[in-house]
């Protein structure tokens, strides 16, 4: 009887050995045959009772047609996948079935997907993350090799644009660049963009960022 209030309580000491120091070996608690097992941590232990962290979202972000979502269900590998939104909005899922995703945020879509899930799993925890953005896109017009519409990316400026429309063609004017941007009253902005003096470091502020639906005309 003693030996085993010995042996429980030992057992207790190196669990808490454990918490207070980060991480103990697994063979200083198993028997000399057993000395060649991987470590022990807590991380590895907190897996089992630990929920997932969900990552902050930006909630002004809309998700739109084309945007391709990670769609993670924690545990849940078999429901967790890569999906694009299709053109009517939609995203189809294991269980879930076909889950309205253009025109929500991505908080507000984990919570449908997760009201979905209920039926069938126990708490599910949702995690959506957009992986690619397809559906926000910027024009670029006159004077460059490749004008057309381009997918915008979080960090896209003016200059980028001009990058990516595959720089100027000739006699374009340069230091009469602007960029139209609509209103959220229906009216237009313009904003003057002088490309020579950006590329030399002056009138910086110029350099917008790029923002869904914004025309950079090169006359």
């Amino acid at each position: 009887m003693r030996s085993n209030l010995r042996s429980v309580l030992k057992q207790t000491i190196l669990a808490m050995s454990v918490m207070s120091s980060g991480w103990v070996w697994a063979q200083n608690a198993l028997p000399t045959s057993a000395k060649t097992e991987a470590p022990v941590t807590v991380a590895s232990l907190a897996q089992v009772v630990e929920a997932p962290v969900s990552k902050p979202h930006d909630d002004s972000f809309v998700i739109g047609a084309n945007d391709v979502l990670a769609i993670n269900v924690w545990k849940e590998p078999d429901v967790s996948r890569s999906v694009p939104v299709r053109s009517d909005g939609k995203i189809s899922l294991p269980l879930a079935g076909e889950v309205q995703a253009a025109g929500v945020t991505p908080l507000k879509l984990e919570q449908d997907i997760a009201s979905k899930l209920q039926n069938y799993i126990s708490e599910p925890e949702v995690t959506v993350i957009v992986q690619q953005i397809n559906s926000q896109k910027f024009n670029i017009l006159g004077m460059v090799n490749r004008p057309g519409s381009y997918s915008l990316s979080n960090s896209s400026t003016v200059l980028d644009a001009v990058a990516v429309a595959g720089g100027f063609r000739d006699f374009a004017k340069q230091k009469s660049i602007y960029v139209l941007r609509q209103n959220p009253d229906g009216t237009h902005s313009r904003m003057p963009f002088n490309y020579k003096d950006v590329v030399k470091g002056k009138n910086s502020t110029q350099n917008v960022k790029l923002q869904p639906n914004d025309t950079i005309v090169i006359p």
